[in-house]
């Protein structure tokens, strides 16, 4: 039985050098940035020291054991077990992504996202000089779920790519292993080529099911590309290093014009620490999961015991809380007041969409206390 992985203290924190502890004056507590205030597995830390012992710091080469590494945990974890020989070093999922779509359309050509969705995925399509189709996902209070008819139009209209945050970041969503079918079945017939960023994916919560895209049908085999990493799960982000994986020698193939400097810049220590994340961290990432559970069910808890008008539906996975401050009457951009006001930085929901200025994403991968707090501030704003 893994134990609970427990956060720093915030004085510790503090003291951190991540821009999430950097860009913020001390009074106010930061919980935009979705990375967690947890210690890192003691396995992954073991392998880090081993290499600054001998002084192994060097350039970053072929490194198959991370991909036999998380060949194993994926198996183990969701039954997909992808081919070593299709799978590729990336500096991060971002990088990744950019690169792999460069490879498969023209400036100009259109690319499609469903909103609220990560911010800098935007900012890929724009970096490839694509233009934006986004179909939003269909709300009903805060419940999403795929528009299949706005993607089919999409796609009708001659979209080549389409990113697919899977799961779905910031609602918190899980799509169903049908709703993918639908997708790669829909791709198929319209000649698109699917994205799946899975970095939260290894951030599931028991009773939930993720499932790899890649893993889903033939037709997903035959359209899709994953773009996965183990910095979100195992907090690594500043370590520079992902993956993406095919599963045809054609769609490989077809990529194969990217630049070599997308694996060359990922970090030597970013693959020695996924590849004991996912060979040797199962347990920790068991106890952070503890830990993560019981901070999404307490935010619950502290919105119907202190503001009931926050909107907000208990995530599938991860670590970030997507929350509806319509109804505080906080002006234009909710998140701008509790900055300036309660002093807790969160990010706005118009990052992830226009419409969506009156939302926030909050980081709960902290401490309870901390959590408390950010409560207690909005309470303060108010």
């Amino acid at each position: 039985m893994a134990d609970d992985i427990r956060a720093f203290p915030l004085s510790e924190l503090r003291k951190r050098k991540s821009v999430k502890w950097r860009q913020f004056p001390s009074d106010v507590l930061p919980l935009p940035v979705a990375e967690m205030d947890f210690p890192i597995a003691e396995e992954i830390k073991v392998a880090l020291r081993d290499m600054i012992d001998r002084s192994d710091t060097g350039y970053l080469g072929p490194f198959p054991e991370m991909f036999e590494a998380f060949k194993n945990f994926s198996s183990a974890c969701w039954g997909w077990s992808p081919d070593l020989s299709q799978m590729r070093i990336a500096t991060d999922v971002g990088v990744g992504t950019v690169e792999v779509i460069r490879t498969l359309i023209n400036p100009g050509d259109r690319v499609v996202l469903n909103s609220p969705v990560y911010d800098n995925m935007w900012r890929w399509v724009a970096e490839v000089k694509a233009e934006l189709v986004d179909v939003p996902l269909i709300e009903k209070g805060m419940e999403y779920s795929l528009d299949f008819d706005g993607i089919e139009r999409a796609y009708k209209a001659g979209a080549k790519v389409h990113i697919l945050c899977s799961p779905h970041n910031p609602v918190g969503v899980i799509f169903t292993k049908s709703e993918l079918a639908r997708i790669a079945d829909l791709a198929k017939q319209y000649g698109v080529i699917v994205v799946s960023d899975e970095i939260h994916a290894a951030l599931t919560y028991p009773g939930k099911t993720f499932v790899p895209f890649l893993s889903v049908s033939d037709s997903a085999r035959e359209v899709g590309i994953c773009v996965t990493s183990a910095s979100k799960a195992f907090n690594l982000a500043g370590l520079k290093c992902a993956m993406i994986i095919t599963e045809i020698e054609a769609l490989k193939d077809r990529i194969n014009s990217m630049p070599i400097s997308v694996a060359f810049r990922a970090s030597l220590f970013g693959a020695v620490a996924a590849t004991a994340a996912f060979e040797k961290s199962r347990d920790w990432l068991e106890g952070a999961l503890k830990t993560l559970d019981e901070n999404r069910k307490l935010i619950r808890a502290l919105i119907d015991s202190k503001i009931p008008a926050i909107g907000y539906r208990i995530p599938d996975f991860g670590y970030l809380a997507w929350l509806d401050l319509s109804n505080l009457g906080l002006g234009e951009d909710p998140t701008k007041a509790i900055l300036e006001k309660g002093k807790l930085a969160i990010n706005s929901g118009s990052f992830y969409s226009p419409r969506h200025a009156q939302f926030a994403r909050l980081n709960f991968g902290t401490s309870a206390e901390n959590i408390e707090e950010a409560f207690n501030r909005i309470l303060r704003t108010l």
